[in-house]
């Protein structure tokens, strides 16, 4: 859902223009246009333009963000090249890093049209019960046709370092909390410790997404019997597709879960008829084939993932790098979470931690 654009977020209207001419995009810089920003999500800045009958999606760094994360050429290389064995992703137009233009890289490419089931979009469509099984399956399978990518046929085989990968994002995970870290949570260093000595150390290697969600998938329609896009690709990497599991259900909250997740972290996953964490990774071992193993490490180290997110954004916010007032009690989600990692690890599952 787009919005208008948030304060000190706005786009330098003449050199853009003059950049989509360029590109070919569009025909005259001086024609009429309608921006807006997309609302969901606290990473990237995602941008609609309308001009000239024509519609594009643009997205670039948040304001005041860290280079690393927010690697636009690197999201624009995936999208060129992951149409060539996955129909699932929007068409990218073109990519600059000149700073000239909006003062920071970004990229530009289609809009895709159809249905992105977030919390709000399913309460006022009203999805039934009877719905979401259906809603599951797909999303499911698309998560597992995307494990099925033949990354090195597509072109993307120096995307990433598939052996250690493990081992590197446990560790690195550690670090950019205690960058960002602006108090004292016991249990993250707990999680952190244990994550050192409990990792696996075999494991397969496929193209993942790493932040496969409701939101971040585009249904064609409300019959929801297909997928028409995935979004938001700048943290796909090559690595453990049991990794990109662990982020998935770590983000799929239940209606049992605590309410401030709930509340506070509204998720169409914790409405009726949705199917359990459990039951997701029941579904997606008949789908893909592949061993669960080490379920409980995968699970943790999503959640202190997304703790780690929450509290670099929270950082942002809490050192006036941006005003965005949705980011004010996020350092309460990272606690949260890392107590809901603590947890799963010491009752070894991934449901009914409390």
């Amino acid at each position: 859902m787009s919005q208008n654009v948030r304060k000190g977020e706005e786009l330098n209207e003449i050199p853009l223009k003059k950049y989509l001419k360029e590109q070919g995009l569009i025909e005259n810089e001086n024609s009429d246009w309608s921006v807006s920003q997309f609302s969901t999500g606290f990473s990237n800045l995602t941008y609609l333009l309308e001009m000239e009958d024509k519609s594009f999606v643009l997205r670039r760094p948040p304001f005041g963000a860290i280079k690393r994360g927010h690697d636009m050429g690197r999201e624009y290389k995936v999208l060129s090249n992951l149409s060539k064995g996955f129909s699932k992703s929007p068409k990218a137009y073109c990519f600059t890093d000149n700073p000239d233009v909006l003062g920071a890289p970004f990229y530009v490419m289609e809009k895709i049209d159809g249905i992105v089931l977030t919390f709000k979009e399913a309460k006022k469509r009203g999805v039934s019960a009877t719905e979401f099984p259906n809603i599951a399956k797909n999303w499911l399978d698309t998560f597992v046709e995307l494990h099925n990518v033949d990354y090195k046929a597509v072109g993307l085989t120096d995307l990433g370092r598939p052996d250690g990968y493990v081992e590197r994002q446990v560790s690195n995970w550690g670090k950019q909390y205690l960058k960002a870290a602006t108090m004292d949570i016991p249990e993250a260093k707990k999680i952190m410790a244990w994550m050192e000595e409990n990792q696996p150390k075999e494991y397969q290697h496929s193209l993942i997404h790493n932040d496969y969600k409701y939101d971040n998938i585009v249904f064609k329609d409300d019959s929801w019997n297909e997928v028409a896009s995935v979004l938001d690709w700048e943290m796909c990497t090559l690595g453990d597709p049991m990794m990109d599991l662990g982020t998935s259900i770590a983000y799929w909250f239940m209606h049992s879960d605590s309410e401030f997740i709930t509340r506070g972290w509204p998720s169409p996953t914790s409405l009726p008829g949705n199917p359990s964490r459990s039951e997701i990774v029941e579904m997606y071992a008949q789908r893909s084939g592949r061993p669960i193993n080490h379920l409980v490490f995968y699970y943790a180290f999503g959640l202190f993932k997304i703790a780690v997110i929450v509290q670099q954004i929270y950082y942002r916010y809490n050192k006036g790098l941006t005003t965005d007032e949705r980011f004010a009690h996020l350092d309460k989600a990272t606690q949260l979470f890392c107590l809901m990692a603590w947890q799963a690890i010491q009752k070894d599952k991934i449901e009914d931690l409390f």
